[in-house]
């Protein structure tokens, strides 16, 4: 899991990414957090070095339908919102280990887990 396992517990997680962000940012998005057919969790990979792999869960939302046309775009989408902040996210990330100096951060593709789950892979350099 890494060196870093023991501090990205999920209350952390929570705390770094609240579960409220998804309506906020569906409420921003579409005028109605009601409108989102996924629920955005943060989970923690594992690291290396000065790298730690993140990744944004989207979880199918009960009734809703989780379609690839959906989420694929969203790297790019989440990359500069305000509302998923990533940049604010990766510096809290560091700050989480003492590194909260010269944080850089990527996004991956969109993966298709299964029908309810898609993720997101946020690689957060810590050097």
């Amino acid at each position: 899991m890494g060196q870093y396992g023991d501090v990205f517990i999920d209350q952390l997680l929570e705390s770094l990414f609240p579960a409220s962000r998804s309506n906020d940012f569906f409420e921003a998005l579409f005028g109605d957090a009601e409108e989102g057919s996924y629920d955005i969790e943060l989970g923690y990979v594992g690291d290396s070095g000065d790298i730690v792999n993140f990744e944004l869960r989207l979880k199918e939302r009960p009734g809703c339908c989780l379609a690839c046309n959906l989420t694929y775009g969203l790297p790019q989408v989440f990359s500069r919102h305000p509302i998923i902040n990533i940049q604010g996210l990766a510096e809290k990330i560091g700050e989480a280990v003492g590194k909260s100096e010269n944080v850089s951060w990527k996004l991956g593709s969109t993966q298709e887990k299964n029908k309810q789950l898609h993720v997101i892979p946020l690689i957060v350099s810590l050097s």
